[in-house]
């Protein structure tokens, strides 16, 4: 059984839908109790940095979290706005978050209209919205069967930062390369929306399920 975090950050019910479509039970879980007692965790999130942290600490859910992952060792995935609470601090706002995964969450750092090196007719634009391509940065289990080139869906203006490589999951380019997606121990996080993301969400979430 797959346990998806209600914790006000958005609309849950493709995360919900997608783990049916692959053919595993999911439930909504919203207390703490039901944190402790997951198999599995999935954590979604949107909206802003300072948002997402009130929702963590007045749902009562951020001690339960602490338990689960550190002490039970339960494993997580954060995904866009939940995998960024999965650090200690963003430049979005001025309140602590999680701090599972070392680093921080900083802004895209381009003019609006900059224009992409690798592809200069693209311009780009503040938030990255729309299809993009992942590298996977070391072997993992949770893309072991990607034979090809995998493009997931974006809308962020933030990501992940000086994260150390051993934390570094997968990367992409966007301006510039940035990490897109995290693992340590037991947590994992990605930027980009898996259910949003066809045959390429259903497999990492698949994987994720299957082989975590």
């Amino acid at each position: 059984m797959i346990s998806v975090i209600d914790c006000q950050m958005g609309n849950i019910g493709s995360v919900v839908n997608i783990i049916k479509h692959i053919g595993h039970d999911v439930k909504i879980i919203t207390s703490a109790e039901e944190v402790l007692a997951a198999e599995k965790l999935i954590f979604p999130g949107v909206g802003h940095w300072n948002n997402g942290v009130a929702n963590l600490n007045t749902s009562g859910l951020k001690p339960a979290l602490y338990e689960a992952v550190l002490e039970k060792k339960t494993p997580i995935l954060g995904i866009c706005l939940g995998m960024q609470l999965l650090f200690k601090e963003s430049e979005e706002g001025d309140q602590e978050a999680l701090d599972l995964i070392p680093g921080s969450i900083t802004r895209f750092r381009f003019d609006e209209s900059h224009q992409d090196p690798i592809n200069p007719e693209r311009k780009l634009r503040i938030p990255h919205m729309g299809w993009n391509v992942v590298n996977p940065v070391h072997q993992h289990p949770i893309f072991s069967d990607w034979a090809d080139e995998s493009r997931f869906y974006f809308v962020h203006s933030y990501h992940a930062n000086h994260v150390p490589p051993e934390n570094q999951l997968m990367t992409c380019h966007y301006g510039y390369e940035f990490v897109c997606a995290v693992h340590k121990e037991n947590i994992w996080g990605v930027q980009f929306h898996p259910e949003k993301s066809h045959k390429f969400g259903m497999r990492l979430l698949k994987n994720f399920i299957e082989k975590i």
